[in-house]
């Protein structure tokens, strides 16, 4: 979709409100996005809150994305959040984007990835990507709508292997916290159509070492998704 005038005339999907989707909508929240749509389908659990920044022990028990729009909502009563307690598969995705301007991938397995960019490609909506995992993050912006624009099916394939989670191979707290913030700032560059975003590049930010890498990616001609 075009830009936007304002933000608060924006709509921007989230999903996961684990440790990346904490901070995303926290600083989207703060920005005076207009309407925010809040998808996850877990509880908060107590070994969640050293990373997970939009919860707290008030709510452990409590549907995370009920969890997320009290603290937000809190945080500015102006604007717009809905939620959505359900995992997604690409029919109900394609069923939520519309009038979405942004996606925000803050989901942490494949399987999700890959439906979220097929039905973002579909519609040719916006997406940014974010990963993290132990001491290592990466941010990556796919713009569908652009003909030479990568999609998420060209960076990684299906045969890809499912990638272990926070919880089970640890991660340092603070490193999701640096992923979903740049996450947050390519969702408002967009918005606004300001800046130049990480559209055909990967960010890889290596917090053990402190170190960024900036990869160029290209779209791949036989991807089945995009091409």
């Amino acid at each position: 979709m075009d830009k936007v005038s304002s933000l608060n005339q924006a709509k921007v999907l989230i999903v996961g409100l684990g440790g990346l989707g904490s901070p995303v909508a926290m600083y989207l929240a703060a920005a005076g996005v207009g309407h925010l749509v809040l998808v996850d389908f877990d509880r908060v659990d107590l070994s969640n809150l050293q990373r997970q920044i939009v919860h707290d022990t008030a709510q452990i028990g409590q549907y995370k994305t009920l969890s997320a729009q009290n603290k937000l909502q809190a945080l500015n009563p102006n604007i717009q959040i809905s939620i959505l307690n359900q995992a997604l598969d690409e029919v109900v995705l394609e069923q939520q984007l519309d009038k979405i301007n942004v996606v925000v991938d803050a989901s942490d397995n494949f399987a999700t990835r890959f439906a979220i960019n097929a039905a973002c490609v579909r519609t040719k909506t916006p997406l940014v990507s974010g990963a993290a995992l132990r001491w290592g993050g990466q941010v990556a912006v796919f713009l569908p709508a652009q003909k030479n624009s990568p999609c998420y099916h060209c960076l990684y394939d299906n045969n890809e292997e499912q990638q272990e989670t926070c919880s089970q191979q640890g991660i340092i707290a603070p490193l999701v916290g640096i992923i979903g913030s740049i996450q947050a700032v390519e969702v408002i560059k967009i918005l606004l159509g300001v800046g130049k975003s990480l559209v055909g590049k990967l960010l890889i930010f290596d917090a053990y070492t402190g170190n960024w890498r900036k990869l160029q990616l290209h779209k791949d001609p036989a991807c089945p998704v995009c091409s």
